[in-house]
């Protein structure tokens, strides 16, 4: 639910772009969008996770450049700035804290040893650099509008899958911590 959550505003930026076909026009009702998504999480949770706060300051920073400047690059690059912020912060806990991100973030549901933790962290510091780059790629090797269906659909899909992929990886490792009868 909180992907699908996650996800809204880009839901919304999709659907003004195709009734549109503005690009500007559906990155300033994003910008809200993303806000408004921001306010009810922390009314329903009144907690704001450090992930949300940076991709709603890209939003304002980069769709503000967009609209401003009436340039879709700097929408285009968002999501690559975010999934390689992203990354770096995977990385920066492989040498900050006693826990990756991954172990942080599930550790608490789940056991595992210490080295399978770490394959899921740098799995996902390669998903981020990955579709950072696949972004840019279909930003700037095909038009706009197979740009803002990717920015949907592919980056959603390719998300799916990857979780998918974690989950099996992990049902091969997970430690089972019930009695035996």
């Amino acid at each position: 639910m909180k992907l699908l959550l996650d996800f809204l505003p880009v839901v919304i930026f999709f659907v003004i772009y195709k009734v549109t076909g503005d690009i500007i026009m559906a990155t300033a009702v994003l910008i809200p969008a993303t806000l408004l998504q921001m306010l009810y999480t922390w009314y329903r949770t009144h907690r704001i996770e450090t992930m949300q706060l940076v991709t709603l300051g890209l939003v304002v920073l980069l769709g503000g450049a967009t609209i401003l400047l009436q340039d879709k690059t700097f929408i285009q690059w968002k999501p690559t700035v975010v999934n390689w912020l992203f990354a770096i912060a995977f990385l920066g806990s492989h040498f900050i804290g006693q826990k990756t991100i991954v172990e942080r973030l599930m550790g608490s549901s789940i056991s595992l040893p210490a080295q399978v933790w770490n394959h899921l962290n740098i799995a996902w510091i390669i998903f981020f650099i990955a579709m950072g780059i696949i972004n840019l790629f279909v930003a700037y090797s095909f038009s706009e509008d197979i740009w803002v269906d990717f920015k949907l659909f592919g980056m959603l899909g390719l998300t799916v899958l990857f979780i998918l992929g974690q989950g099996f990886y992990l049902s091969r490792h997970i430690q089972n911590t019930e009695p035996k009868e």
